[in-house]
């Protein structure tokens, strides 16, 4: 008569976000400008070549959807108050279409879409006479994978320039490089990361290996050529019971991750094993037929296990959650195991029906030989 216990773990690594300061000294040479009504964000084709990712979408998240930049009018005394200035067809709008010119959209690469938190200039007159600006730039960054968003990082930076109180040529040029350093820390975090990182993985791959470790003071681990014997029951018959014996065989995984050029490797590590503190027999009956029918017990467990590393199919895992999607199908195989040990029980009367006994005897040996085990 069997009992079970439950043990799995899959350890991962962890990638937090990576959060940047970025101060911008922005100085240009002074020409008479205008106060304009509107800023036009120039597009141009950015400093850098994206090989990773394109941008598929930009959603706009920021508190203050109405205004770009709080500017000191061109002109104005020290006590002027600041006037809401947007980009030219709206802060999105410039946005994304500063985003289109500058980043080609490659859909052979990875999806990655921007929520901008920030995107926000901020004016004041100084004591000298002249104007100080300040810059806040801030973005999420997602991947779109396989109908699942991923977060990637943050990107949080800025800049600061000082312009004449007369002129201001300065401001759209220092917004438009902190945009740049934003997309361009993007570009260079998925360059680093893509190989290694699992939030950027194209594939899974996973290999199984069965543990063959010696046996310890508590565990046998099953081995197809060394079956039970009775000195692996070390445990205090149950007098009360109405059973002869009682065998504790369980299955357990466990294993590590790693990533290369792209691909996440689930090394797992397969157990089926008996724990001898758990397992005990009767001296009147400790004869072979009895010892059959507790191995053939172990023998069930062994076989769940096989069919379980056959449900962990890479193709139909999660980029994601393939962890989650792992412990699941684990649990099902658990079920399975309980089931199966149930009716081999129940069908051979827990072993006194001799003709059943033989009858699961070249069942299991035909399944084991079948699945590769014997």
């Amino acid at each position: 008569m069997p009992n079970f216990l439950y043990v799995a773990l899959l350890r991962r690594k962890v990638y937090l976000p990576v959060i940047l300061l970025f101060l911008l000294f922005v100085s240009v040479a002074s020409i008479p400008s205008s106060n304009p009504d509107v800023l036009q964000l120039r597009t141009e084709k950015l400093p850098f070549s994206p090989k990773e990712f394109y941008i598929a979408e930009v959603i706009d998240e920021r508190s203050d959807k109405k205004t770009v930049a709080y500017l000191v009018p061109v002109g104005a005394g020290a006590s002027a108050k600041t006037k809401a200035i947007d980009l030219q067809g709206g802060g999105l709008t410039a946005f994304r279409t500063f985003v289109q010119q500058g980043i080609p959209a490659n859909k052979k690469l990875r999806p990655v879409v921007i929520r901008l938190k920030e995107m926000q200039v901020k004016e004041a007159a100084t004591e000298s006479g002249r104007v100080e600006g300040k810059i806040a730039v801030e973005m999420a960054f997602e991947l779109n994978r396989d109908g699942e968003t991923v977060p990637l990082l943050q990107y949080k930076g800025g800049g600061r320039y000082e312009r004449s109180a007369n002129r201001n040529e300065v401001t759209e040029t220092a917004l438009r490089q902190s945009l740049v350093e934003a997309l361009r820390y993007l570009n260079t975090w998925m360059d680093r990361e893509a190989n290694t990182n699992p939030k950027l993985a194209k594939g899974i791959k996973v290999t199984f290996t069965d543990y063959m470790g010696s046996n310890d003071q508590d565990t046998v681990f099953y081995v197809p050529h060394r079956t039970l014997q009775w000195e692996d029951f070390k445990a205090d018959a149950n007098r009360a019971s109405r059973f002869s014996a009682t065998v504790f065989p369980s299955f357990a995984y466990d294993g590590e991750t790693e990533v290369k050029d792209g691909i996440i490797h689930l090394n797992l590590t397969m157990k089926v094993y008996v724990l001898k503190s758990s397992s005990w027999v009767k001296e009147s009956a400790k004869d072979p037929y009895g010892l059959n029918h507790e191995q053939r017990h172990f023998d069930i467990v062994k076989l769940v296990s096989e069919r379980f590393k056959q449900k962990v199919n890479p193709d139909e895992l999660s980029l994601t959650d393939y962890n989650s999607n792992i412990q699941y199908l684990f649990i099902e195989s658990f079920r399975e195991m309980n089931q199966l040990q149930d009716q081999y029980d129940e069908e051979t009367r827990h072993g006194l029906d001799k003709l059943a006994q033989e009858r699961w005897n070249l069942r299991l040996e035909k399944e084991l030989k079948e699945i590769g085990v014997k």
